[in-house]
């Protein structure tokens, strides 16, 4: 697999060399030279596959040579050892649950495959590898988990002060051994705005051996595409072939992996981007100009991003030809109070307890079918995080039928610590410099 920067179309590096960069220096993000076709027959007989077999066709069919097949088959085995079901709740509406992993979020997939790819090309005596990432909630207890432990390896995860739920801080802050958090007295934004200059700086790159966790990393996109083909299995077995998706978007990873997947040969009709008021892409589908602005803080706060850094993907799986990009993506936008109103809406119809980033995402697929009534297809909305991070955020009735899993429990007696910083990044800079 070569993979060449959204900057630069003939840089040509290998895929160990993208995880490891993470970004080029140029500032672009890796994307593949080639995005090869899953074979027909696959596709038309996917019903027949298990979750873990699905992931080891489409990571074996993308990567290539890169990781000899027993290698991948068992990292992918270890790394993919949850479910991930598509939960009926009418004849055409399913919620994905994407929460069943460690740390109760969808990142779980791209955290546990990227640590474990990262832990497999590691050689013993090789430097430190240290990974920054930025996070407006999930990203960082899914990193936190995936790489508590792994030899080698140190992880700095940058948090916006206030701004994620007291759980997701728990996550981020009880780790100890090779975890560290800093919360920074700004947005995700600036969080992510650091990481970004980190990986620019000379100084810090010859002194230290740096990497990413986020999105921008394309080993955690790539298994992101797993659940899209499983969740097509799971509609197939139901005699259902023509899906819409509706994923909840904040830095725009989620629904890259769906377009990747489309991309490889997956037959999706339609995607659906659902943000909230942090709603660059659909000002961008609805007027043509691509307008960044600084983010506000909502309900769904992983979504809280005004420069989504996965667009740039995005707009590159279409060759930047925004009416092919229209064609097979949708962007709605939703407030607080509409946000409410359909975590309540879910409850009353389904009886079914929605997180607000899921509660967005069935909102956009309702907005979807009143828009386009002919359409009959099967309606498939992402849950990305479970419904316990957000306990201040539901009425208290709804509130009441949430199950607290165990491992949240187990984190309220864990001491918690947590540097402070600034956004500017002398000060950040300076941390990675001489904090031990």
């Amino acid at each position: 697999m070569k993979l060449y920067s959204t900057n630069n179309k003939d840089l040509s590096v290998s895929f160990k060399e993208a995880v490891f960069n993470s970004m080029p220096q140029d500032k672009g993000l890796y994307m593949p030279v080639e995005i090869p076709q899953l074979d027909a027959d696959f596709i038309q007989n996917i019903e027949q596959y298990s979750l873990p077999e699905i992931a080891f066709k489409v990571a074996s069919t993308l990567l290539k040579d890169e990781i000899p097949t027993g290698d991948l088959k068992a990292i992918i085995d270890d790394a993919i050892n949850f479910d991930a079901p598509a939960v009926k709740l009418d004849d055409k509406t399913f919620v994905l649950e994407l929460f069943h992993g460690p740390s109760l979020a969808f990142k779980d997939f791209g955290a546990r495959f990227m640590s474990r790819v990262m832990a497999y090309f590691l050689k013993d005596g090789e430097q430190l590898l240290d990974v920054l990432v930025a996070t407006s909630g999930d990203t960082g207890g899914a990193v936190a988990l995936g790489f508590l432990g792994v030899p080698n390896t140190r992880v700095t995860i940058l948090y916006p002060e206030g701004k994620v739920s007291p759980i997701q801080e728990l996550q981020l802050t009880t780790n100890g051994q090779n975890i560290r958090a800093i919360e920074v007295k700004g947005t995700f934004d600036d969080c992510q705005a650091l990481v970004k200059q980190a990986f620019a700086d000379d100084e810090l790159n010859a002194k230290y051996r740096l990497t990413s966790a986020n999105s921008i990393n394309i080993s955690r996109l790539i298994p992101q595409t797993f659940y899209y083909f499983n969740t097509y299995a799971q509609l197939k077995k139901q005699g259902l072939s023509e899906v819409i998706f509706s994923v909840p978007s904040g830095n725009f990873g989620n629904i890259g992996a769906g377009l990747l997947a489309y991309k490889l040969g997956l037959p999706v009709k339609q995607f659906i981007a659902a943000t909230n008021i942090n709603d660059t892409v659909p000002r961008f589908l609805e007027t043509g100009v691509y307008e960044t602005k600084p983010s506000t803080q909502t309900y769904s706060n992983a979504m809280d991003v005004g420069a989504p850094s996965n667009w740039v993907r995005i707009m590159d799986l279409f060759k930047n030809d925004v009416e092919a990009l229209k064609n097979v993506v949708t962007s709605y936008r939703f407030n607080d109070d509409e946000t409410l109103a359909g975590i309540n809406e879910i409850d009353a119809k389904f009886n079914y307890v929605a997180c607000p980033h899921t509660a967005i995402a069935y909102l956009a697929i309702e907005k979807f079918r009143k828009e386009n009534p002919e359409d009959e297809s099967a309606a498939v909305f992402l849950s990305t995080a479970h419904a316990c991070k957000f306990p201040d955020i539901f009425p208290v009735e709804i509130a009441a039928k949430i199950e607290i899993p165990e491992q949240v429990r187990a984190l309220e007696s864990k001491p918690q610590h947590a540097d402070q910083l600034g956004v500017d990044f002398g000060g950040f800079k300076n941390y990675l410099l001489n904090k031990a």
